[in-house]
């Protein structure tokens, strides 16, 4: 059973940070795969916003998010990061980790939720101004 664990969230003031981890098990971690985190605000559409590749380590970011944010992993602790730096209100949200099955062939830095597997339960972000 692959299970996505996400943790650190956390309510904080606007300029602040955070990092967020997403531990993966029930799969092999040094297969191909896709790792990306999505948000969720309030009465909005989940959005993708960061993602990295298990092999290589390519990322792609959002725009709202690619100067301020850092994704990151550790293969032998199969944890993935989200470093968030400077915070703002709009960055407010219930942060999902999520993986994709085994992939052959190149890992294309996809931040649509279609090409995702398995989602983790959440953690929830609250930015105050």
């Amino acid at each position: 059973q692959v299970l996505l664990v996400e943790s650190g969230g956390d309510s904080v003031q606007a300029g602040g940070s955070l990092r967020l981890s997403c531990t993966v098990s029930g799969v092999t971690y040094t297969e191909k795969r896709r790792v990306g985190w999505f948000r969720q605000a309030p009465g909005k559409e989940r959005e993708g916003i960061a993602t990295i590749s298990t092999d290589r380590g390519g990322t792609r970011y959002d725009d709202n998010v690619r100067d301020r944010f850092t994704i990151s992993q550790d293969r032998a602790k199969r944890t993935v990061y989200l470093q968030m730096n400077n915070l703002k209100p709009e960055d407010t949200g219930l942060y999902y980790c999520a993986a994709s099955r085994e992939i052959v062939g190149f890992v294309s830095p996809s931040l649509s939720h279609l090409s995702y597997d398995y989602w983790g339960q959440g953690t929830q972000v609250t930015v105050s101004s």
